[in-house]
């Protein structure tokens, strides 16, 4: 199960590139909290990728899901660092063996310690163009449209995703 936190979802959005996630082979969610936070304050406010979103759930891309009062949930709430999506997204990937797709650098260090599986969005992305279901110019475009709308990638994580590309077309 691949588990959706904020960032993946608002930047694959802005870019129109949410069908990227069809070529996952496991079910794909979005928990409650991540929901109401990129889609309902989002519409509130006027994003339009908020309303991307909104039809990728409609059109049956993502799931959304309740998370269930555990005491990781308690724990990790604990933690003022963590916004209550991103507990959610923790949570719900612990509770399912999942994975949390989420980019903050915090969200991910508090997984590694909880023992939760993390992978970012560059990695969905040089994942899809690794298997096959999209090419590496498809890949390239989707990182650099990414980071044109604002993602956050230094430029040596950037350069490091430029080379796998690279050695995936070779």
């Amino acid at each position: 199960m691949w588990v959706f936190d904020a960032t993946p979802l608002i930047y694959l959005a802005k870019v129109d590139r949410l069908d990227l996630v069809d070529a996952l082979d496991e079910r794909r969610v979005i928990p409650r909290q991540v929901y109401d936070e990129v889609v309902e304050t989002g519409l509130d406010e006027g994003y339009p990728d908020a309303r991307r979103v909104e039809q990728a759930v409609e059109n049956g891309q993502f799931d959304v899901v309740s998370i269930e009062q555990t005491t990781l949930v308690d724990r990790l709430s604990e933690n003022q660092q963590l916004s209550d999506a991103d507990v959610a997204v923790l949570a719900c990937a612990a509770a399912h063996d999942g994975v949390a797709v989420m980019d903050e650098a915090y969200g991910r260090d508090v997984a590694d310690v909880e023992d939760i599986t993390t992978r970012g969005t560059a990695y969905l992305v040089l994942l899809l163009a690794k298997t096959g279901a999209i090419d590496v110019d498809e890949a390239r475009s989707a990182i650099d449209a990414m980071v044109e709308k604002g993602w956050y990638c230094s430029p040596s994580v950037y350069a490091k995703i430029l080379q796998k590309l690279d050695s995936i077309d070779d």
